[in-house]
């Protein structure tokens, strides 16, 4: 995550990949960037996990596999954070890495490394889902951009 707007400009100048979590009121919004849109599927789950985990010293105890049906561009976005909420509430599990690449067919397929709840330091609100309010992922002029605000 970078400091300001100008930092974050000045990093997709540089074909770096990143996110931040800001403040919404009663929700967290995360804006996310990357040179791809895989890349940029990845700084999402990554800005979602940060907005209620730090799991910076944890090792992950199990590796899941999503596979995103093909779709449109925000489907799939809201699709994969739906995929962690889900981990979370159902089984207590938190993706300390992921990984995503594109499929043949124009889905999506993401690598999950996760991590018991247990195991992680919990710094916020917990996720409860993805809002369509505000929803945006797309192209632009350095790659890819995605801001979505988030249930807690």
């Amino acid at each position: 995550m970078v400091g300001d707007i100008g930092d974050e400009l000045q990093a997709r100048r540089e074909g770096e990949n990143g996110h931040r979590v800001l403040p919404h009121t009663a929700d967290t919004r995360l804006h996310a960037w990357g040179t791809t849109r895989e890349h940029c599927l990845t700084e999402a789950v990554r800005a979602l996990v940060e907005a209620f985990a730090d799991v910076s010293d944890v090792h992950p105890t199990a590796v899941e596999r999503v596979r995103l049906a093909p779709g449109g561009d925000e489907d799939q976005l809201v699709a994969l954070l739906d995929e962690v909420v889900y981990r979370l509430e159902v089984a207590g599990r938190v993706p300390v890495d992921v990984e995503t690449e594109p499929t043949d067919d124009g889905g999506v397929e993401a690598r999950l490394s996760l991590a018991d709840l247990a195991d992680v330091t919990v710094v916020g609100a917990a996720p409860k889902g993805v809002s369509w309010q505000d929803l945006h992922f797309g192209p632009d002029a350095y790659g890819w951009t995605c801001a979505v605000i988030v249930d807690v």
